[in-house]
């Protein structure tokens, strides 16, 4: 199964989580026809990943008038920083009212780790997301629930049996994907959810992962687990 066909990608496809979100949303857009890059919080700059980038404030205007894909929409620079500010929620929708190609959006920050709970104003996922998709990586498992390899350990701390500077074990990943003050928090309720494990760079990995997905299809909310490279663009399993 290739990408396209295990994300099924349509309307407004918000990413969340940590261990692999960019390169899901980039990986996504070169598997896409047509498609959006854009993002709801900061973003480093897209090097390359889209066809087209467009900094501006009306959005729709340039969806309306566009023949270069993938195109990245951002609504501005984060002051001298090298990265750009995010759209609010509500223009995100009208995005997605005015175009029928995926809007690929990035909903939340991790800081390159693995693992990650989100904080009170987190994440920015529009109402009308179609598709979220939790993301973690399966190479956390066996590390320190610390802040070398996770966001804010403290709150994933506070949602698992996990003690800070404790090795995070599997079941604590399936904790942070499927707990409402982790990886379904303000998802919206007619929203398919669609959780990715990443990195699974090997069999070792793959058999972990495989477990961590067992349970995480155990909840009603989530639809399917995706085990995947998406720096290679690599889909290893879907389950159901």
């Amino acid at each position: 199964m290739n990408l396209r066909e295990a994300f099924d990608p349509e309307g407004i496809v918000a990413v969340v989580g940590a261990g692999g979100k960019k390169s899901t949303l980039y990986a996504l857009a070169v598997e896409c026809e047509r498609a959006v890059v854009t993002t709801t919080v900061r973003i480093p700059p897209f090097d390359g990943h889209v066809e087209r980038l467009e900094i501006t404030d009306d959005p729709v205007s340039v969806l309306e008038d566009n023949d270069e894909w993938p195109l990245g929409l951002v609504p501005g620079r984060d002051g001298d920083r090298e990265r750009y500010l995010g759209y609010d929620n509500a223009t995100v929708d009208a995005m997605a009212e005015a175009t029928d190609v995926p809007l690929l959006t990035k909903a939340d920050g991790a800081r390159t780790r693995w693992l990650k709970a989100p904080k009170e104003d987190e994440p920015q996922i529009p109402e009308t997301a179609s598709v979220v998709v939790p993301v973690a990586s399966v190479k956390s498992v066996g590390e320190a629930l610390a802040e070398e390899h996770v966001h804010r350990p403290e709150r994933v701390a506070a949602i698992t049996d996990c003690e800070l500077g404790e090795e995070i074990r599997p079941e604590d990943v399936v904790t942070v994907l499927t707990h409402e003050n982790g990886g379904l928090k303000d998802v919206p309720d007619d929203a398919r959810v669609i959780a990715l494990l990443n990195m699974v760079d090997d069999s070792d990995l793959e058999a972990t992962a495989r477990d961590i997905a067992d349970e995480v299809l155990a909840h009603p909310r989530i639809d399917r687990v995706v085990l995947g490279r998406m720096d290679l663009r690599k889909v290893v399993d879907v389950m159901e």
